[in-house]
């Protein structure tokens, strides 16, 4: 691996059994999130490791998810392209997305917290590819707003949830309420 580590970022989930460890690597072309999550469902264990690449303004330009889920190897491609995104080499639309949303991890709440960067007071609303790993691996379309409301809070919502999440300089989540707890030990300073 090439690149800097600039932060890492460890979650609990709080709703149910699961964990997350998360890295966040500065490239020569952009940035890199490089994880493993594991948590429950459905009476079983899943454990999915994921990357996903951002270039230099943190638009996604990939990311793949692989492990186990219902007790099943399982693997997906996604990547996005001027037509939109594509799953496993299957186009799904989607191309006024610029962000992936990896539903089983906290960490790709970074990509439009840092590329937005959101001034105290104002709200930005985005359309992000929404991967959820269940159903043999689908991409939607998740609309979410954020609204700063300090330099380390900011107001979440999506399809009927909403949330504050504490965030760390580094962009990580490390509360996200009734969700998952987290610490960032930043590493960019040295």
């Amino acid at each position: 691996m090439t690149g800097k580590v600039l932060a890492e970022a460890r979650w609990r989930r709080l709703d149910g059994p699961g964990e997350d460890k998360c890295r966040l690597i500065e490239e020569p072309g952009g940035f890199m999130l490089t994880g493993h999550a594991r948590f429950g469902v459905g009476g079983s264990e899943a454990a999915l490791d994921y990357i996903v690449r951002c270039d230099r303004d943190w638009r996604t330009t990939s990311a793949d998810v692989a492990g186990f889920f219902h007790e099943e190897e399982a693997a997906w491609r996604i990547k996005r392209d001027s037509d939109g995104w594509m799953l496993n080499e299957k186009p799904s639309g989607l191309a006024e997305c610029v962000d992936i949303d990896l539903a089983m991890t906290p960490a790709t709440n970074l990509l439009p917290i840092r590329r937005l960067s959101i001034a105290k007071g104002c709200r930005a609303e985005v359309t992000a590819a929404w991967f959820r790993p269940d159903e043999g691996g689908r991409l939607d379309p998740l609309v979410q707003s954020y609204s700063c409301l300090t330099s380390e809070h900011v107001h979440y919502a999506s399809f009927g949830f909403q949330a504050v999440l504490h965030i760390h300089p580094s962009g990580f989540v490390t509360e996200y309420e009734g969700l998952w707890e987290g610490e960032v030990n930043d590493q960019s300073a040295g």
